[in-house]
């Protein structure tokens, strides 16, 4: 079996259904005797350019290990289906299993926002009274005494 990474944009009035898609399209390599080694939903991003009359769309990032046959099952679905404005799917040469760049940064964004939460209250400075120098005596004042 072959190693693949498919991305493809659904129209952002369609965002509703990307989770049942995600479903019939990894179902589809399932039942061919695949395997999915990952599945990000980076949700609505904007576009660099309007496809469509469309400025955003909604990203969907797939690493599958599956026959050929399902490739091209699935790309047949991409086709027929008027709510995916693109798709690519690349040969790679291995599983990639670990999170993408993308997802990366959302972990982090996410863990940094979650720290900032946790985080005490700073401490109220305390202030410290510096006492005023006591006057000096002048030389005059010294001899007097």
């Amino acid at each position: 079996m072959r190693h693949y990474e498919i991305v493809f944009l659904v129209h952002p009035d369609q965002s509703d259904q990307v989770p049942a898609m995600i479903e019939r399209y990894s179902a589809v390599v399932t039942d061919a005797g695949g395997k999915i080694h990952r599945l990000e939903d980076w949700g609505r991003r904007p576009l660099a350019y309007a496809i469509n009359n469309a400025h955003k769309a909604h990203y969907v990032l797939m690493n599958v290990e599956c026959e050929f046959s399902a490739i091209e099952e699935i790309e047949n679905l991409f086709k027929f289906n008027d709510a995916v404005l693109r798709h690519l799917t690349i040969k790679q040469k291995g599983a990639i299993t670990e999170p993408s760049p993308l997802a990366k940064a959302k972990e982090e964004a996410a863990k940094n926002f979650d720290s900032a939460d946790k985080k005490p209250a700073p401490a109220a400075k305390e202030e410290t009274q510096t006492e005023a120098p006591a006057e000096e005596k002048t030389a005059d004042e010294s001899a007097a005494e």
